[in-house]
């Protein structure tokens, strides 16, 4: 079994049916093997950084546009991106190391 995390995100001034884009989420990270953890309402942490403290290896969004293009950039440094509508997969950042 899986125990990887997954952190679902929903921006509340984007979404048209919160409940239906929550159940989404659910069911996405249920079928890709991921255990869901959902952000700390009361945070002002930007999503990557909730999406590192919670140690997620995936962050699941209804659709692209639940991120600024900079926040998305952000979220990819510290994990892969999935979004619902339509389906897509960001995989993070490699970083190649550099030998001196």
């Amino acid at each position: 079994m899986n125990h990887s995390i997954a952190f679902g995100w929903i921006d509340y001034d984007i979404s048209r049916a919160p409940e239906w884009d929550r159940a989404q989420i659910h069911r996405l990270a249920r079928h890709l093997g991921y255990r869901l953890v959902w952000p700390d309402e009361r945070s002002v942490l930007r999503v990557a950084d909730q999406a590192r403290n919670a140690r997620a290896d995936l962050v699941i969004l209804p659709a692209p546009d639940h991120l600024s293009p900079f926040e998305l950039n952000a979220v990819m440094d510290v994990a892969d991106v999935e979004t619902e509508v339509p389906r897509l997969s960001f995989a993070r950042w490699a970083f190649a190391q550099v030998s001196p």
